[in-house]
Protein backbone atom coordinates (compact mmCIF):
# COMPACT_ATOMS: atom_id res chain seq x y z
CA UNK A 1 0.00 0.00 0.00
CA UNK A 2 1.43 3.31 -0.69
CA UNK A 3 0.36 6.43 1.36
CA UNK A 4 0.28 10.50 -0.04
CA UNK A 5 -0.38 13.41 2.21
CA UNK A 6 -2.65 16.17 0.99
CA UNK A 7 -1.23 18.97 3.01
CA UNK A 8 -3.51 21.44 2.96
CA UNK A 9 -3.29 24.62 5.18
CA UNK A 10 -6.28 23.65 7.57
CA UNK A 11 -4.74 20.29 8.02
CA UNK A 12 -3.49 17.11 6.60
CA UNK A 13 -5.13 13.78 5.26
CA UNK A 14 -4.36 10.78 3.67
CA UNK A 15 -4.79 9.47 0.53
CA UNK A 16 -4.45 5.36 0.53
CA UNK A 17 -3.46 3.43 -2.95
CA UNK A 18 -2.94 0.05 -3.11
CA UNK A 19 -5.37 -3.91 -3.22
CA UNK A 20 -8.04 -4.94 -0.90
CA UNK A 21 -8.40 -1.25 1.15
CA UNK A 22 -11.94 -1.34 1.41
CA UNK A 23 -11.62 -3.04 4.75
CA UNK A 24 -9.63 -0.34 6.49
CA UNK A 25 -12.04 2.89 5.96
CA UNK A 26 -14.17 1.90 9.02
CA UNK A 27 -10.67 2.87 10.95
CA UNK A 28 -10.51 5.71 8.97
CA UNK A 29 -13.64 7.76 10.26
CA UNK A 30 -13.13 9.91 12.97
CA UNK A 31 -13.08 8.44 16.72
CA UNK A 32 -15.87 10.72 17.71
CA UNK A 33 -18.14 9.86 14.48
CA UNK A 34 -21.11 8.08 16.34
CA UNK A 35 -23.26 7.68 13.18
CA UNK A 36 -22.45 7.23 9.03
CA UNK A 37 -24.32 7.97 5.83
CA UNK A 38 -22.79 5.92 3.02
CA UNK A 39 -23.30 7.52 -0.62
CA UNK A 40 -23.49 5.42 -3.53
CA UNK A 41 -25.24 4.09 -6.63
CA UNK A 42 -27.11 0.93 -6.97
CA UNK A 43 -24.65 0.25 -9.90
CA UNK A 44 -21.59 0.06 -7.35
CA UNK A 45 -21.00 -3.87 -6.73
CA UNK A 46 -19.40 -2.76 -3.04
CA UNK A 47 -20.74 -2.92 0.45
CA UNK A 48 -18.88 -1.27 3.98
CA UNK A 49 -19.48 -2.40 7.52
CA UNK A 50 -19.36 -0.04 10.14
CA UNK A 51 -20.96 -1.62 13.08
CA UNK A 52 -21.23 -0.81 15.71
CA UNK A 53 -21.92 2.12 14.59
CA UNK A 54 -25.85 2.89 13.00
CA UNK A 55 -25.15 3.44 9.24
CA UNK A 56 -27.09 4.05 6.32
CA UNK A 57 -27.32 3.56 2.73
CA UNK A 58 -28.43 6.39 0.21
CA UNK A 59 -28.28 5.61 -3.46
CA UNK A 60 -27.80 8.58 -5.95
CA UNK A 61 -28.92 8.00 -9.35
CA UNK A 62 -26.13 6.94 -12.25
CA UNK A 63 -24.46 9.00 -14.58
CA UNK A 64 -23.42 12.68 -14.82
CA UNK A 65 -27.28 13.79 -14.64
CA UNK A 66 -27.55 12.98 -10.90
CA UNK A 67 -25.16 15.99 -10.44
CA UNK A 68 -28.75 18.23 -9.77
CA UNK A 69 -29.82 20.56 -7.01
CA UNK A 70 -32.73 18.46 -6.78
CA UNK A 71 -31.11 15.64 -5.60
CA UNK A 72 -28.49 17.38 -2.83
CA UNK A 73 -32.11 18.24 -1.69
CA UNK A 74 -33.35 14.55 -1.61
CA UNK A 75 -29.86 13.73 0.00
CA UNK A 76 -29.90 16.66 2.87
CA UNK A 77 -33.52 15.41 3.94
CA UNK A 78 -32.51 11.83 4.62
CA UNK A 79 -29.54 12.64 6.34
CA UNK A 80 -31.45 14.85 8.49
CA UNK A 81 -33.97 12.53 9.34
CA UNK A 82 -31.17 9.58 9.86
CA UNK A 83 -30.00 12.28 12.90
CA UNK A 84 -26.92 12.91 11.47
CA UNK A 85 -25.06 15.41 13.98
CA UNK A 86 -22.53 17.30 13.26
CA UNK A 87 -19.61 15.20 14.84
CA UNK A 88 -20.88 12.27 12.70
CA UNK A 89 -19.73 11.34 8.84
CA UNK A 90 -20.59 10.91 5.47
CA UNK A 91 -18.98 8.15 3.41
CA UNK A 92 -18.74 8.71 -0.52
CA UNK A 93 -18.91 4.95 -1.77
CA UNK A 94 -18.55 5.07 -6.11
CA UNK A 95 -17.37 7.20 -8.65
CA UNK A 96 -16.54 10.67 -9.24
CA UNK A 97 -20.38 11.77 -9.30
CA UNK A 98 -20.93 10.37 -6.04
CA UNK A 99 -18.00 12.04 -4.64
CA UNK A 100 -18.88 15.71 -5.93
CA UNK A 101 -22.36 14.89 -4.21
CA UNK A 102 -21.27 13.26 -1.16
CA UNK A 103 -18.28 15.97 -0.38
CA UNK A 104 -20.95 19.29 -1.34
CA UNK A 105 -23.98 17.50 1.32
CA UNK A 106 -21.14 17.35 3.78
CA UNK A 107 -20.31 21.22 3.19
CA UNK A 108 -23.29 22.32 4.00
CA UNK A 109 -25.30 20.39 6.02
CA UNK A 110 -24.56 21.52 9.80
CA UNK A 111 -22.20 24.57 8.22
CA UNK A 112 -20.05 21.15 7.46
CA UNK A 113 -19.19 17.56 8.50
CA UNK A 114 -16.44 15.04 8.21
CA UNK A 115 -16.54 13.03 5.08
CA UNK A 116 -14.71 10.15 3.58
CA UNK A 117 -14.08 9.35 -0.29
CA UNK A 118 -14.02 5.74 -1.36
CA UNK A 119 -12.93 5.75 -4.98
CA UNK A 120 -13.79 3.01 -6.96
CA UNK A 121 -13.71 4.43 -10.32
CA UNK A 122 -10.43 5.51 -12.12
CA UNK A 123 -11.47 8.95 -12.80
CA UNK A 124 -12.56 9.39 -8.93
CA UNK A 125 -9.09 7.59 -8.01
CA UNK A 126 -6.78 9.44 -9.73
CA UNK A 127 -8.75 12.71 -9.83
CA UNK A 128 -12.47 13.60 -8.60
CA UNK A 129 -11.56 12.27 -5.21
CA UNK A 130 -8.87 14.40 -4.37
CA UNK A 131 -8.40 18.08 -3.78
CA UNK A 132 -12.04 18.76 -1.79
CA UNK A 133 -14.05 20.08 -5.49
CA UNK A 134 -17.43 19.17 -4.97
CA UNK A 135 -20.59 20.53 -7.01
CA UNK A 136 -23.07 19.90 -9.08
CA UNK A 137 -24.53 20.67 -12.45
CA UNK A 138 -26.90 23.87 -13.61
CA UNK A 139 -28.59 23.92 -17.48
CA UNK A 140 -26.05 26.25 -18.62
CA UNK A 141 -22.86 24.55 -17.76
CA UNK A 142 -20.76 22.30 -15.59
CA UNK A 143 -20.10 22.24 -11.64
CA UNK A 144 -21.38 26.35 -11.13
CA UNK A 145 -22.34 25.52 -7.93
CA UNK A 146 -20.31 24.00 -5.29
CA UNK A 147 -17.67 24.52 -2.47
CA UNK A 148 -14.42 23.37 -1.70
CA UNK A 149 -14.58 20.71 1.47
CA UNK A 150 -11.89 18.68 1.84
CA UNK A 151 -12.10 15.00 3.00
CA UNK A 152 -11.02 13.25 6.19
CA UNK A 153 -9.27 10.20 3.78
CA UNK A 154 -9.47 9.21 0.27
CA UNK A 155 -9.21 5.72 -0.41
CA UNK A 156 -8.13 4.29 -3.57
CA UNK A 157 -8.48 0.38 -3.96
CA UNK A 158 -7.35 -0.87 -7.80
CA UNK A 159 -8.93 -3.95 -7.19
CA UNK A 160 -12.60 -1.94 -7.51
CA UNK A 161 -11.33 -1.06 -11.12
CA UNK A 162 -11.92 -4.55 -12.15
CA UNK A 163 -15.83 -4.08 -12.04
CA UNK A 164 -15.89 -1.17 -14.45
CA UNK A 165 -17.49 -1.34 -17.74
CA UNK A 166 -14.97 -0.52 -20.39
CA UNK A 167 -15.72 2.96 -21.16
CA UNK A 168 -15.83 3.87 -17.47
CA UNK A 169 -12.23 2.62 -17.68
CA UNK A 170 -11.35 4.36 -20.31
CA UNK A 171 -12.89 7.83 -18.86
CA UNK A 172 -10.43 7.26 -16.15
CA UNK A 173 -7.84 6.60 -18.48
CA UNK A 174 -8.62 10.14 -20.09
CA UNK A 175 -7.50 11.86 -16.77
CA UNK A 176 -4.86 9.74 -16.19
CA UNK A 177 -3.48 11.32 -19.87
CA UNK A 178 -3.56 15.00 -18.51
CA UNK A 179 -0.69 14.21 -15.84
CA UNK A 180 1.45 13.03 -18.54
CA UNK A 181 1.30 16.86 -19.24
CA UNK A 182 2.05 17.47 -15.75
CA UNK A 183 5.15 16.15 -15.37
CA UNK A 184 4.13 12.18 -14.22
CA UNK A 185 5.93 10.58 -17.12
CA UNK A 186 4.76 7.51 -19.46
CA UNK A 187 2.14 5.95 -16.94
CA UNK A 188 1.83 2.41 -17.03
CA UNK A 189 -0.88 0.74 -17.43
CA UNK A 190 0.26 -2.41 -16.24
CA UNK A 191 0.70 -1.09 -13.10
CA UNK A 192 -2.03 0.90 -11.40
CA UNK A 193 -0.74 0.85 -8.44
CA UNK A 194 2.39 2.76 -9.09
CA UNK A 195 0.51 4.91 -11.64
CA UNK A 196 -2.24 6.11 -9.59
CA UNK A 197 0.33 6.58 -6.96
CA UNK A 198 2.15 9.07 -9.33
CA UNK A 199 -0.85 11.24 -10.51
CA UNK A 200 -1.97 11.33 -6.49
CA UNK A 201 1.41 12.66 -5.81
CA UNK A 202 0.34 15.74 -8.48
CA UNK A 203 -2.50 16.25 -7.57
CA UNK A 204 -1.80 16.66 -3.75
CA UNK A 205 1.03 19.23 -4.75
CA UNK A 206 -1.23 20.92 -6.81
CA UNK A 207 -4.35 21.14 -4.01
CA UNK A 208 -1.19 22.14 -1.50
CA UNK A 209 0.06 24.64 -3.27
CA UNK A 210 -3.32 26.46 -4.03
CA UNK A 211 -6.47 24.83 -2.45
CA UNK A 212 -9.19 27.16 -3.96
CA UNK A 213 -7.52 27.00 -7.52
CA UNK A 214 -6.62 30.59 -7.28
CA UNK A 215 -3.51 30.47 -9.41
CA UNK A 216 -0.97 27.26 -10.27
CA UNK A 217 -4.60 24.38 -9.53
CA UNK A 218 -6.21 25.54 -12.73
CA UNK A 219 -3.09 23.53 -14.50
CA UNK A 220 -4.98 20.22 -13.30
CA UNK A 221 -7.89 21.57 -15.40
CA UNK A 222 -5.72 20.99 -18.93
CA UNK A 223 -7.73 19.91 -21.26
CA UNK A 224 -11.12 20.26 -19.60
CA UNK A 225 -12.43 24.05 -20.70
CA UNK A 226 -12.89 22.62 -23.86
CA UNK A 227 -13.44 19.00 -22.38
CA UNK A 228 -16.29 20.24 -20.04
CA UNK A 229 -18.38 22.02 -23.15
CA UNK A 230 -18.13 19.14 -25.50
CA UNK A 231 -19.53 16.02 -21.93
CA UNK A 232 -22.31 19.09 -21.68
CA UNK A 233 -23.57 18.84 -25.13
CA UNK A 234 -23.59 15.20 -24.81
CA UNK A 235 -25.48 15.71 -21.63
CA UNK A 236 -27.84 18.08 -23.19
CA UNK A 237 -28.48 15.30 -26.45
CA UNK A 238 -26.91 17.94 -28.79
CA UNK A 239 -24.24 15.36 -29.53
CA UNK A 240 -23.76 11.26 -28.19
CA UNK A 241 -23.28 11.30 -24.69
CA UNK A 242 -19.42 10.95 -23.32
CA UNK A 243 -17.81 10.05 -20.26
CA UNK A 244 -16.00 12.93 -19.00
CA UNK A 245 -12.74 11.08 -19.41
CA UNK A 246 -13.78 10.60 -23.27
CA UNK A 247 -14.90 14.26 -23.23
CA UNK A 248 -10.94 15.23 -21.84
CA UNK A 249 -8.64 13.69 -24.20
CA UNK A 250 -10.90 15.55 -26.78
CA UNK A 251 -9.85 18.51 -24.67
CA UNK A 252 -6.88 17.93 -24.85
CA UNK A 253 -5.86 17.81 -28.46
CA UNK A 254 -7.87 20.47 -29.21
CA UNK A 255 -5.90 22.79 -26.54
CA UNK A 256 -2.94 21.51 -28.48
CA UNK A 257 -4.45 22.44 -31.87
CA UNK A 258 -5.15 25.98 -30.27
CA UNK A 259 -2.24 26.71 -28.72
CA UNK A 260 -0.58 25.81 -32.23
CA UNK A 261 -2.64 28.39 -34.15
CA UNK A 262 -1.60 31.05 -31.37
CA UNK A 263 1.68 30.32 -32.29
CA UNK A 264 2.40 28.48 -28.71
CA UNK A 265 3.73 25.19 -29.85
CA UNK A 266 4.83 23.51 -33.13
CA UNK A 267 3.86 20.70 -35.05
CA UNK A 268 5.75 18.00 -32.88
CA UNK A 269 4.29 18.82 -29.85
CA UNK A 270 0.42 18.46 -31.56
CA UNK A 271 1.86 15.12 -32.18
CA UNK A 272 2.67 14.04 -28.94
CA UNK A 273 -0.94 15.29 -27.36
CA UNK A 274 -2.00 12.19 -30.20
CA UNK A 275 0.10 10.22 -29.73
CA UNK A 276 -0.70 10.35 -25.28
CA UNK A 277 -4.58 9.71 -26.68
CA UNK A 278 -4.02 7.19 -28.94
CA UNK A 279 -2.00 5.11 -26.43
CA UNK A 280 -4.63 5.19 -23.89
CA UNK A 281 -6.80 4.02 -26.61
CA UNK A 282 -9.53 7.28 -26.56
CA UNK A 283 -10.33 8.55 -29.71
CA UNK A 284 -8.83 12.22 -30.95
CA UNK A 285 -12.23 12.84 -33.43
CA UNK A 286 -14.23 15.21 -32.27
CA UNK A 287 -17.99 14.68 -32.75
CA UNK A 288 -19.66 16.47 -35.94
CA UNK A 289 -21.92 18.67 -33.45
CA UNK A 290 -18.95 20.35 -32.10
CA UNK A 291 -19.05 23.49 -33.50
CA UNK A 292 -18.01 27.04 -32.31
CA UNK A 293 -21.38 28.24 -31.90
CA UNK A 294 -22.52 25.48 -29.78
CA UNK A 295 -19.52 25.38 -27.67
CA UNK A 296 -19.06 29.01 -27.31
CA UNK A 297 -21.69 29.74 -24.49
CA UNK A 298 -20.40 26.96 -22.28
CA UNK A 299 -17.06 28.69 -22.73
CA UNK A 300 -17.95 31.86 -21.50
CA UNK A 301 -19.17 30.16 -18.18
CA UNK A 302 -16.31 27.88 -17.59
CA UNK A 303 -15.46 28.61 -13.99
CA UNK A 304 -11.75 29.85 -14.96
CA UNK A 305 -13.09 32.95 -17.44
CA UNK A 306 -12.48 36.32 -16.06
CA UNK A 307 -14.64 38.10 -18.35
CA UNK A 308 -13.00 36.36 -21.67
CA UNK A 309 -12.79 32.60 -22.90
CA UNK A 310 -9.83 31.10 -20.94
CA UNK A 311 -7.79 28.14 -21.36
CA UNK A 312 -4.57 26.30 -20.12
CA UNK A 313 -2.41 25.91 -22.76
CA UNK A 314 0.96 24.85 -23.52
CA UNK A 315 3.78 26.95 -24.76
CA UNK A 316 7.48 25.95 -26.46
CA UNK A 317 8.87 25.26 -23.33
CA UNK A 318 6.51 22.55 -22.31
CA UNK A 319 5.24 24.70 -19.74
CA UNK A 320 1.28 25.04 -19.04
CA UNK A 321 -0.08 28.41 -18.23
CA UNK A 322 -3.83 29.98 -17.91
CA UNK A 323 -4.37 32.18 -21.32
CA UNK A 324 -7.72 34.37 -21.69
CA UNK A 325 -9.18 36.87 -23.96
CA UNK A 326 -9.37 33.60 -26.88
CA UNK A 327 -11.75 34.68 -29.81
CA UNK A 328 -14.56 33.00 -31.12
CA UNK A 329 -12.47 33.41 -34.80
CA UNK A 330 -9.50 31.60 -33.01
CA UNK A 331 -12.14 28.47 -31.22
CA UNK A 332 -13.17 27.96 -35.37
CA UNK A 333 -9.82 27.70 -36.41
CA UNK A 334 -8.41 25.56 -33.69
CA UNK A 335 -11.84 23.24 -34.42
CA UNK A 336 -10.81 23.12 -38.39
CA UNK A 337 -7.70 22.22 -37.47
CA UNK A 338 -8.34 19.30 -35.34
CA UNK A 339 -10.67 18.24 -37.99
CA UNK A 340 -8.50 18.29 -41.21
CA UNK A 341 -5.63 17.60 -39.25
CA UNK A 342 -3.46 14.19 -40.69
CA UNK A 343 -3.02 11.30 -39.18
CA UNK A 344 -0.30 8.76 -39.61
Amino acid sequence: MNKVMVEVPGGAYPVLIGENLLGSVESLLPPDARRVVVVTQESVPYALDFAPRPSKVLLVPPTEAAKKLEVVQDLLEEVAAFGLSRSDAIVALGGGVVSDLAGFVASIYFRGIRYVNVATTLLSQVDAAIGGKTGVNLSTGKNLVGTFWQPSAVVCDVETLSSLADRELSSGFGEMAKYEFLGSGKLDMSDMVGSVTRCVQIKARYVAGDEREGAERAMLNYGHTMGHAIEALGISGAIGYLYHGEAVALGLVFAAHLALVLGRIDVEEVERHYEVVDRFALSSVLPSGVTADAVMAYLARDKKARGSITFVLADRLGSLEVVSGISGSEIQRAIESMRSWPRK
